[in-house]
């Protein structure tokens, strides 16, 4: 049921399109019945993505009652938002109960004391999550540790490995290829069986609740090796014999010549690795026992316990973190499609 909806707004959307905004985009694809139904599927499969932000968002400004509430219907709008047309009878009844709380709260504030001898709660706000969220916990501290620890591992990650691929993609030397294919072969190791092994050799070294345990052991990555590995193999190599020619030492061939060829493909790897070291949160919650060095996915954790979790400053705390992604992905979004076209130079 829930299919046919979206399918039915997707055509609504396309439809309104015609009338109102892309008259002439509309039109060309009412012609072509084949891109007609491709595009409808794009933003069928987009508004189901999509659809999970937007309910994190708009329940991010829901009160309690409201994100508890029983019921059958999906309301994604909280009240302040919601057109009173929508409403059903639960949700009027809310609405005049929180309008009568709100009232006997101002009554009490203006009088003080109580309100017939009961003491009035302040009333849910619209930005009471967000309060909250920040209240509860050292979120700027979160914050700031998961920008410099994603920062730091995504510049030290593209320079290690844009360097080990260089090696591989332009440079002869003994057993190239077997020690390419065992460095891939670590790909297949499940990081989960080196989480104990790891562990250990920081604490021997006084690693553990310090931003080099943080930082350090992410460094080095096989995938980004080989990413940009295959990036390089498709740049000529007359390239390179005319650098040397011209008197290019290999180190300046790597950053005068090769870095700027490869913009795309780095950022590429930057996002990938800048969203690997945002999201990351076992690795995190097992080398720091700190408040002031854990990372923001640590500090979501602790709106759920055992009492329950509050799921109102979850999502608010949640809509936070992911505001600095949709930022930098839309930034970086030009050299992202780029490097999937991975158009490189030919020989």
């Amino acid at each position: 049921m829930l299919i046919i909806f979206a399918l039915l707004i997707v055509a609504f959307l396309v439809f309104l399109a015609d009338v109102i905004w892309f008259d002439a985009f509309a039109h060309k694809l009412m012609r072509d019945p084949r891109s007609f139904a491709i595009h409808v599927c794009l933003l069928t499969g987009a508004f189901f993505m999509a659809f999970p932000f937007v309910w994190m968002i708009t329940t991010s400004f829901k009160s309690e009652d409201e994100i508890l509430k029983t019921g059958k219907a999906i309301v994604v709008l909280p009240d302040s938002l919601r057109p009173s047309v929508l409403n059903g009878e639960n949700d009027r009844r809310r609405i005049e109960a929180h309008a009568k709380q709100r009232l006997a709260w101002e009554t009490q504030q203006t009088g003080g004391g109580t309100v017939d001898g009961k003491k009035i709660f302040k009333p849910f706000e619209f930005w009471d999550n967000y309060r909250e969220a920040v209240a509860a916990q050292p979120f700027y501290r979160y914050f700031l540790n998961t920008f410099f620890v994603a920062i730091t591992i995504t510049a030290g990650s593209l320079f290690f490995a844009s360097l080990a691929a260089y090696a591989f993609a332009f440079f002869h030397f003994p057993f190239k290829e077997q020690v390419f294919m065992l460095m891939l072969g670590t790909m297949m190791i499940p990081q989960q069986a080196l989480l104990i092994p790891n562990y250990i050799v920081l604490s021997k070294i006084g690693w553990v609740n310090t931003y080099m345990a943080l930082i350090v052991p992410w460094l080095a990555s096989a995938y980004a090796v080989f990413f940009l590995r295959q990036f390089f193999l498709q740049l000529p190599k007359d390239l390179y014999d005319a650098a040397v020619i011209d008197g290019c030492t290999r180190f300046q061939f790597y950053y005068k010549v090769l870095l700027p060829l490869s913009k795309p493909p780095m950022v590429t790897l930057g996002i990938f690795s800048f969203l690997a070291s945002w999201n990351s949160f076992v690795w995190p919650l097992i080398v720091t026992n700190d408040t002031k060095m854990r990372v923001i996915q640590v500090g979501l954790s602790y709106f759920s316990s055992e009492a329950g979790t509050k799921w109102g400053p979850l999502m608010a705390a949640s809509t936070m973190t992911i505001v600095p992604l949709v930022v930098m992905y839309f930034l970086a979004q030009k050299q992202f499609v780029e490097s999937q076209a991975m158009s490189g130079m030919k020989e």
